[in-house]
Parts: C-alpha cells; structure tokens; sequence
C-alpha cells in the first residue's frame, strides 16, 4: 500500500517520491527536476545574445522609468511569440498568451499555461535563457505574476505591460489585468506601446542567421508547390505540400496564402488565405504569399505560377508590369536610403496605366511589422524611416490590371546590408510554368 504524500497540492516532490505518484495529479502537475526530456535537443542563442537583449531591453525600461515590465506571446499572427519569445526562444499556442516578468534587477521568470510534463519540456527548450519557469496554476496567471513581484519587492513598483497583439493594439484580458489590480493595489501599471518592435527593427547577426534559414524554408515551400502542381490538385493540397516543407526544415509555418483562377476568366488579384477545394486546371496560375518561421524570426515569399503556358497577355503583363515594376522597388533597399522611396519606386504601376495593391512593402521584425508602404503614404515609426543595416524588408508589389481582374504578388524578403541589400530566398525572379 503506497504511503500518503507528504508534499502540500501543488508544491513539487522530489524524484524519488515522485516517480512512484504520477497518478496523483497534484503533484504530476507541479513536478520539477525530473529526469523527462534530458536526452532532447534544442538549438540554443549564446549567452551573449541573451546578455544583449537584456540589456537594451533594460535600457528601455530605464528610459520609461518601469522597475519591471511583464511581456507576453502567444500563437496571434501579429505577435508570433512576441517578447515571450524574444526573451525566452519559447513559442506557445496552450493559451490566448504565457507571460515572462523581467525585473530592472534580478531574473527573469517564465510563466508558462501548462504544468506536468509539459513545463518539463518548456524547461528543457528554454535553458539557455532561464532557469525559472513556473505553471499558470490553470490559468491563474497574474497571481503567479503577482508572487514574483512580491519575491522581487516589487508590489509598490512601476510596472510595464506589453501588447499580446499590437497590430490591433490588444493588451492582457481583462481578468488577469482585474487580477493584477486587485493583488497590486499600490502598483502603478503602464501600457507600452511598441516597444518590442523598436528593440526589433535593427536584428543581430544570430537573429539575422535565423532569418536566412526562414528564407532557405521558403524557397523549400515554393519548390514543394510547383512540384506538386498538376490538373486534378486542390489548393489545399497545395497547402499541405508547402507547409510539409516548412515543418521538415524544422519550421513554424506562419501564414500559407495559395489561390488559383484561369487565365481565360481570371477573377483573383491576389492567392486565397482560405485554400479551397478547387482543383487546378491547364491554364491556371496560382498566386500565393507564404510565411515561413525558424526559432520565430520569419521571411516571406510569393510569386506567380502557370499550370501551362499562359497567354500572350498574362507573360506581357509579367514582363512589361510585374517584374519591372518589381526590380525598381528592390533597388532602393539600401543602408541610408529613406523609406519614402519605396513609395515612389511604386508610382511605376500607375505610370504604366495598371493598378496595384494598396500595400508595396512592409518590414519583418518576428512577423510583418513596420515600415509600411503604401501606394498614397507610409506609415514609419522615427527609428525606421532611414533604412538601416540589420533591418529587413518586405518587398511586395502586387500589380493588379486595370479591369481589376487579374494581379500578380512578387514578393521576397531581404536583409538591409552594410552595402546594399541581401535576399535570403533563391526563387528565381521568373513567371514559372509548370507542364501539366
């Protein structure tokens, strides 16, 4: 007959009494130390990374006067991660968001949704950044939040909140935020805005080398979607074919965008973000975007592709439209060029008597994030508006024809150089026509 446990719910036990107990869920759910996942391998930055983003991020808090600052990420598009993963290399879809508090002094502490196995893996992943990472307690995320500030002394402090989405400007729900107020009434909480982004906007040369291998990722999933191009496929075939690329370079797929029209009655200015089941037919093209992640630092890519020859006017259309109009927006990426620029390179479609998306170009920091360039604006934050070394952009010129009927993505990421500009896909700039 087994013994009683001796540890409180929800505090660990050591591995000699655990290992007997993993049915009792209490103390499966707070385990810790344990032997799981101690043969797995993660690809970890140096510590001289980490040093550095803790110091700009510290920087930062200076400047704002916060004495701790609670990031956050979660799976949202806009986010990818966001400063959770920024700061920790852990990239969650367990929850809406998992948080990290970083302290003005002190460690860093991961609050991570799940408990069990599952934190033993996190801790696993994350050991090259930290080494406190704690279980929401189902759910109950800022009362673990609020326990590590009092541990730091904090609970009379000035304290930072990071947007989880900040394209739509979305910040914590309202019940941990409600949580928070309640346990730290003598706490002044500030909303940042951006934060992240402008510590982002310029990458290092190990972010950068992540970015490189999203881009080789890419290139994977274009090859592995012609290849699979032929009548009979469906567009979520297609899908499968290039996220399976993706995920067999050790990816994270981001966004998979791929549409199909003919060529004889096109109706498709730019791919499809619901892959349908449409089957391809000689004489289609396929427009698509595709958005690959690696350890969560992304690169995109897009371009057309026939499914047979096309007509005389959809290659002119390429020649004398798509591809120029492309290569001129490409040539102003360069270190010290303002971002304007590009803007201007973009007037080429309605010189050309053509339209296009409203959108030419935009940057990456995670995911697509400023500058961004419209065809009539920009829209640039004061630390972007010169294009800098360590920045990537987003070139995406989408011409459309004049009747509105048919457009054409040309879209490939590139790394602002000390020189110039690198592109970090090998898809050739081409209209590609598969046989059928």
């Amino acid at each position: 007959m087994n013994s009683p446990i001796r540890a409180r719910a929800g505090a660990s036990l050591p591995w000699d009494e655990l290992s007997s107990r993993l049915d009792h869920g209490p103390s499966f759910n707070a385990m810790r130390g344990t032997p799981y996942y101690k043969h797995a391998k993660y690809e970890q930055f140096s510590p001289g990374e980490y040093a550095r983003r803790h110091a700009a991020l510290r920087a930062k808090m200076q400047e704002l006067g916060l004495d701790a600052i609670i990031l956050n990420g979660g799976p949202s598009h806009w986010s990818f991660g966001g400063g959770m993963l920024w700061l920790t290399g852990h990239w969650e879809w367990h929850a809406l968001a998992n948080y990290v508090v970083f302290p003005k002094e002190g460690e860093p502490t991961l609050v991570y949704s799940m408990g069990g196995t599952h934190i033993e893996a996190v801790r696993r992943e994350t050991a090259g950044a930290l080494s406190d990472v704690r279980p929401s307690r189902n759910g109950r995320f800022a009362e673990v939040i609020v326990d590590r500030l009092k541990e730091l002394g904090l609970t009379h402090g000035r304290i930072g909140l990071t947007e989880i989405d900040p394209r739509h400007g979305d910040y914590l729900p309202v019940n941990q935020y409600n949580s928070l107020r309640e346990h730290l009434p003598d706490a002044e909480l500030v909303f940042t805005h951006g934060l992240l982004h402008e510590l982002l906007s310029v990458h290092s040369a190990e972010e950068l080398d992540c970015i490189r291998t999203a881009g080789k990722l890419c290139t994977n999933a274009m090859e592995a979607l012609r290849d699979r191009m032929r009548p009979g496929v469906t567009e979520y075939q297609l899908r499968a074919a290039a996220g399976a690329a993706i995920l067999e370079g050790n990816g994270d797929i981001d966004f998979l965008i791929i549409g199909s029209t003919p060529t004889a009655d096109p109706a498709m200015v730019f791919g499809n973000p619901r892959p349908s089941w449409r089957e391809l037919q000689e004489g289609d093209i396929v427009l698509m975007e595709l958005a690959a992640g690696y350890r969560g630092y992304s690169a995109q890519i897009g371009q057309p592709i026939c499914l047979g020859e096309p007509p005389a006017w959809v290659r002119r259309f390429w020649d004398e439209i798509a591809e120029p109009g492309y290569h001129r927006m490409v040539e102003e990426i360069y270190p010290g060029n303002p971002v304007d620029q590009l803007r201007i390179a973009g007037e080429f479609f309605r010189q050309k008597g053509v339209q296009s998306r409203p959108i030419h170009c935009h940057g990456i920091d995670f995911v697509s994030d400023g500058p961004h360039v419209f065809q009539d604006r920009i829209e640039v934050e004061p630390f972007e508006e010169i294009m800098k070394p360590g920045m990537v952009i987003m070139a995406e010129p989408n011409p459309i024809t004049a009747d509105g009927r048919l457009g054409m993505f040309v879209g490939h990421t590139f790394i602002v150089t000390e020189n110039g500009r690198e592109c970090v896909d090998s898809w050739p700039i081409e209209l590609t026509v598969v046989k059928p």
